[in-house]
């Protein structure tokens, strides 16, 4: 009942809560067992959590303190850093350019530090992102998909007009059915009306202006790339243009050394040991396997002789070890390498190395990837995106990174649709559409709809109650541009 998912009933399958609510559920779990002196680690406990809910939680989290337990929050939400006690902010960077402890010490000083990269997202009054005003007047707008009588969980029969060429946020308590909606009834819906996939759709009655568009993709956090040999610059599919680079140096040609012979795929240049991961997993029976550097190549991935072929001085692995920054310097004649990594950096994503793991990402690093990917093709005109809670995990200053990028897939032809809490994307959106009034039995319905200011006016809107308290305490008025 204290972390609010009193609506759900006691026989509802895990699988089917949403992120938020299964937060919570470990949450309340905690508290039932009435710990003390214990050390919690919460690695972002306001994920898919409405700011109404957040308050919930906070209370939740003093009361374990209240208990004697201590709790150490991995967290970027405003609220939680202002209602904590003592504050570490690691920096300054991100990646090679991070690893330090920028400020540890009491909340209260925090504010008043001026090296943070993070205080200014708090206090200043200029901290919201600039708005690209662009009107939306649904009636006679023509350009737009209108998915109709869906009624899949706990939607109640909605029919629900999306507006393409624009940035819309679908918003609403946690639990009020924004998922099912998107991801699973209009992705599902649209995909089969494009012959891309063939999933299964909840139930709807019916899919309109689906000639508006010619393609539709789903990007989520899961993470990308499905061999241990996959990394960024394999992602991007610039590495098959680096290995060209180093078959056409005078050494390799006297050694008859092809691209292939640079591939971590196939057998020819790869070490033969741990084949190309750099590593090799020890199986430990009935323990948790252990992972070491192969021993053979050091953690190369290469072959001796292989690494001897050089390219401006530097050999395969000593250009995989670059940053996306080194490698934009290095690779400044080559247009085909240069361009994907300039739009890694338009994300934000210049701090990876080209042959990092993929599996060593972060769940906002991965989601970022697949829109640099998307960024760095160059037919966007006439897809929709979808991305489902694309801030998680990312700092104030990568959100205003993200809403950038965001735009100018709009700015190029495309439309975008985001599954959202975080109230300076809400706010940055040309059309909001806000589920509830709250979740489980009593969500499914569309509370308002219109620009971020309509929704402030929605006297029902929980969303539109909390951008206004936000606005306000952050500059008084909407930013315009």
């Amino acid at each position: 009942m204290r972390v609010g998912v009193h609506y759900l009933s006691l026989s509802r399958e895990t699988r089917t809560l949403s992120g938020g609510e299964y937060q919570r559920l470990i949450l309340a779990n905690q508290l039932g067992m009435g710990l003390s002196q214990a050390l919690y680690v919460l690695d972002e406990p306001t994920v898919g959590l409405h700011p109404r809910d957040n308050d919930r939680l906070i209370s939740i989290l003093k009361d374990l303190k209240e208990l004697g337990n201590t709790l150490v929050i991995v967290e970027h939400d405003h609220d939680v850093i202002k209602a904590s006690e003592h504050i570490i902010e690691m920096g300054p960077g991100s990646g090679y350019l991070g690893g330090e402890v920028v400020y540890a010490g009491t909340t209260e000083e925090f504010y008043d530090y001026e090296k943070s990269n993070t205080v200014p997202y708090l206090v200043s009054k200029n901290s919201a992102p600039l708005r690209v005003i662009r009107p939306v007047d649904v009636e006679t707008y023509k350009v737009k998909l209108e998915l109709k009588g869906a009624k899949g969980h706990n939607l109640k029969n909605l029919d629900v007009t999306i507006p393409l060429n624009r940035l819309v946020s679908v918003t609403g308590v946690s639990g009020s059915g924004k998922s099912t909606l998107i991801t699973k009834t209009l992705y599902p819906a649209l995909a089969r009306a494009l012959d891309l996939e063939y999933l299964p759709a909840q139930d709807y009655a019916g899919l309109d202006g689906v000639e508006h568009i010619k393609n539709v993709l789903l990007i989520d956090q899961s993470p990308i790339g499905k061999s241990a040999r996959s990394s960024p610059i394999t992602y991007l599919k610039a590495f098959d243009a680096i290995r060209s680079i180093m078959a056409t140096t005078q050494e390799a040609q006297v050694r008859g050394y092809t691209p292939g012979t640079f591939s971590l795929n196939v057998d020819g240049g790869r070490c033969p040991a741990c084949k190309g991961t750099g590593y090799e997993e020890i199986d430990m029976m009935f323990m948790d396997n252990v992972v070491i550097p192969c021993d053979v190549c050091d953690g190369k991935k290469y072959r001796p002789e292989i690494l001897e072929i050089q390219y401006k001085n530097k050999n395969i692995h000593e250009i995989l070890s670059m940053t996306v920054n080194e490698a934009m310097n290095f690779f400044v004649a080559h247009p085909n390498i240069r361009k994907p990594l300039s739009v890694l950096k338009e994300v934000g994503l210049d701090y990876l190395q080209l042959g990092q793991p993929a599996n060593s990402l972060s769940g906002g690093e991965s989601q970022r990837l697949k829109i640099a990917k998307e960024l760095s093709q160059v037919q966007q005109k006439s897809t929709l995106y979808i991305l489902d809670e694309p801030t998680t995990g990312l700092h104030f200053r990568e959100v205003d990174l993200l809403m950038k990028v965001l735009n100018k897939l709009i700015e190029t032809g495309g439309s975008v649709v985001v599954v959202e809490h975080n109230l300076d994307v809400i706010r940055g959106s040309d059309y909001v559409i806000d589920l509830g009034p709250e979740a489980g039995k009593k969500g499914g319905n569309i509370v308002a709809q219109g620009s971020p200011e309509d929704i402030m006016k929605a006297k029902k809107s929980l969303t539109g109650q909390y951008l206004k308290r936000y606005i306000e305490s952050h500059t008084g008025s909407p930013n315009r541009k």
